[in-house]
């Protein structure tokens, strides 16, 4: 489905067959968004604005929610039920409200935070605070998914994209579940976005940790990416390009199945390949 204000049309000269032609094309439009989380006193409310990030207009709840949870600024994802609110004091702010009884780390509130892949963190660091952050324990029985469906996922993914089909210009996260059916699926100019709109989603319908669930991004699987998954409980982590060497480090040491270059015919699982059965991996290959 196209969202309202996530295309706008845009005048273009373009060169069809040996000549010029002026026409429209359509882009997705990509704006700030600010988000703030609020506490709740006795006589006023405190006010944090938390990170400024440039999206595509749309499900902005989902990347609120997605975001703090994946920040572990959200400790619970029961939280949800406790009688946390939104506003949106203007088209490009999202104000978090937190239950009066919710306790939150305020020196957290008060840091800025990282919306990109280029911040310079060291690994050992940062493998160390997906662990100060905590994460649900993955399954080590399931789920173990039949290569062939696991090909197959890119083209399900690619049927699902709307705003890609109408603007190529837009990362997706989609996430299935063991037999392959499509659960939820963001779309948005930046991959981290989608990934927390994604996550924020199951979290609004009460459905983390996603033990029995995939995700599969449409670019590659960065450090970030792969630490929102796994605070989603999230066991399989596949892309459509290259993980880097931070992501399998981190899937290393938590038990996460890290698939690149997945496509309709090829793949190549990096760690815990047990999850995926193949007819060449034998049993013993299970932990």
């Amino acid at each position: 489905m196209i969202r309202d204000g996530a295309l706008k049309g845009w005048p273009v000269t373009g060169w069809r067959q040996d000549r010029s032609e002026i026409g429209e094309d359509v882009v997705i439009v990509e704006e700030p968004l600010e988000i703030q989380v609020a506490l709740r006193g006795e006589a006023s409310m405190e006010i944090f604005p938390i990170a400024v990030t440039m999206r595509t207009p749309g499900h902005d709840e989902d990347l609120a929610l997605g975001f703090l949870y994946t920040e572990a600024l959200i400790p619970e994802p029961g939280v949800i039920a406790q009688g946390l609110s939104l506003e949106r004091p203007s088209p490009n702010e999202i104000r978090v409200i937190l239950p009066e009884a919710m306790r939150i780390d305020r020196e957290r509130l008060t840091r800025h935070f990282y919306m990109t892949s280029s911040c310079g963190v060291c690994g050992k660091a940062a493998i160390e605070a997906i662990f100060v952050q905590g994460y649900p324990p993955l399954p080590e029985a399931e789920p173990v998914i039949p290569i062939g469906l696991l090909c197959d996922l890119p083209r399900r993914l690619r049927e699902a994209q709307a705003l890609f089909r109408r603007t190529g210009g837009l990362h997706a996260a989609a996430i299935f579940d063991a037999e392959g059916r499509l659960l939820w699926l963001r779309e948005d100019v930046g991959r981290h976005n989608a990934v927390d709109k994604a996550i924020g989603a199951a979290l609004r319908e009460g459905r983390l940790p996603l033990s029995r669930s995939l995700m599969l991004v449409s670019g590659r699987a960065g450090f970030e990416i792969a630490q929102k998954a796994l605070r989603a409980g999230i066991p399989i982590l596949a892309a459509l390009g290259a993980p880097s060497s931070l992501t399998l480090e981190l899937a290393q040491a938590t038990g996460m199945t890290v698939v690149g270059f997945l496509q309709g015919d090829r793949a190549n699982v990096y760690t815990a390949p047990w999850r995926v059965r193949m007819s060449s991996l034998a049993s013993s290959d299970r932990p």
